[in-house]
């Protein structure tokens, strides 16, 4: 019996990947890689619309090209305008199934960093790269998610998926009030059953990363007092110690006091003297004073990012216990903005989605992905919904020198993406609803 044994397990261990696969997800690689030239013609049209966050037309003509794409695929898209926030507006695009299955929601963004104004204009075609402002971040992630969803609609496992898009069109730069820029995602991540991120796929050391936590990004701002006076009576019980020396004290408290797990905090800014201000958009300061003269006012702007709402609500608890211990003679206040991100925690929810992720993987014959370090990752939009459906983020395109000049896309990464997309979202289509 042995050698029977030894020959069934080297029968099955030969199976080629795609064996594993439906005959509907064999068919989805087939249209996938049948279709990767009108693909990266897609991204060279999107990457060539400019679409700054401030761009307001050209966000909203980056919204015109998707719905060219998502409505033939059987969506009804709407534009939300966001006037009221100072931004062109959002995408959302829904896809009726058959009701049953479990309702996903993807999430991209129309935006880019690079406004009219950059000199970083156009897509290059370089082999299997590209350059392109936005090339990885988000419109390879556009594309990534229309190959999946084609691929699905030719495999006729589109038909009964239960699918809201939703492309934001300030990711890069939100509009305020946030609660409004954002209202429309919350709305959908509410009802979702499962969150996908169509944002830059991570690697280390040549690998791929799946994304199960974001951390959150929060501003905050310190307002040193202290009175003003001759130099000649600096730490004396009259003058006191001055709003930069008490505003040094908080600093070197945060730096000394705060560090934990998963928790960075940076100041971004500062400025003090007789008299110190910033502009109404907190990018830069003025100050005035002399040698001689004991500071008035001292101030600092800077953010911190968490991997928990609690670790959140933690750290700004400490940061104002810290800035109320004062040095003689000087006081201080602290204010937390409220335009912050929040943080997408590594739930077990979030867990079981990169599983699922990773069977597809096995069936693909691609290599299983780990869990990349949260750290090595910045605040996204998945984030709003976090707290309301499991998310998986990362399944947009490789890509390297995002946010900067030469922003180079991987274009064999698409077709492995979408790939992964499709078939991940054929199967959780299909998985009953909660």
């Amino acid at each position: 019996m042995k050698p029977l044994l030894f020959a069934l397990l080297a029968a099955a261990l030969a199976v080629p990947a795609e064996a594993r696969l439906s005959a509907p997800e064999q068919h989805i690689t087939q249209i996938v890689e049948q279709e990767r030239d009108r693909t990266i013609g897609l991204l060279e049209k999107l990457v060539n619309q400019n679409s700054g966050s401030l761009n307001l037309a050209g966000v909203e003509a980056v919204g015109v090209m998707m719905r060219a794409e998502l409505e033939p695929l059987g969506f009804e898209v709407r534009w939300i305008p966001m006037a009221e926030t100072g931004r062109a507006g959002h995408i959302v695009a829904t896809h009726k199934g058959n009701g049953k299955g479990k309702r996903l929601l993807l999430i991209g963004h129309l935006d880019t960093v690079f406004e009219p104004d950059s000199p970083f204009q156009r897509f290059v075609r370089k082999g299997d790269k590209a350059e392109g402002p936005g090339a990885g971040d988000d419109k390879g992630g556009m594309v990534v998610m229309v190959s999946a969803l084609r691929a699905m609609k030719a495999a006729g496992t589109l038909k009964d998926a239960d699918i809201e898009i939703v492309l934001t069109g300030d990711e890069e730069d939100s509009g305020n009030p946030l609660e409004i820029a954002r209202r429309d995602l919350v709305a959908a991540g509410k009802r979702a059953d499962v969150a996908l991120d169509f944002e830059g796929l991570s690697q280390e050391n040549g690998l791929d990363m799946g994304s199960i936590a974001r951390r959150s990004s929060n501003s905050w701002e310190v307002k040193a007092s202290g009175k003003t006076g001759h130099s000649s009576g600096i730490f004396s019980a009259s003058s006191g110690y001055g709003a930069i020396y008490e505003l040094t004290r908080i600093l070197d408290a945060f730096r000394t006091e705060l560090p934990e797990q998963n928790l960075t905090f940076n100041v971004g800014l500062i400025a003090g003297g007789a008299t110190a201000e910033t502009d109404a958009g907190g990018i830069r300061a003025a100050a005035t004073g002399k040698n001689n003269i004991i500071p008035a006012i001292a101030i600092a702007r800077g953010d911190f990012r968490t991997l928990s709402e609690e670790q959140t609500e933690r750290v700004r608890t400490r940061m104002t216990a810290i800035v109320a211990r004062h040095l003689p003679g000087t006081g201080a206040e602290i204010t937390f903005g409220t335009d912050g991100y929040p943080a997408m925690a590594p739930t077990a929810g979030n867990r079981a989605l990169l599983d699922r992720l990773n069977a597809v993987n096995r069936d693909l014959g691609l290599k299983e992905m780990g869990a990349l370090d949260p750290l090595k990752r910045g605040a996204g939009d998945i984030s709003f919904v976090a707290r309301d459906v499991d998310g998986l983020v990362g399944l947009g395109t490789a890509s390297a020198g995002d946010h900067a000049p030469g922003e180079t896309v991987d274009l064999l990464s698409i077709d492995r993406q979408a790939k992964r997309a499709a078939i991940l979202m054929t199967r959780l289509s299909r998985e009953p609803r909660p």
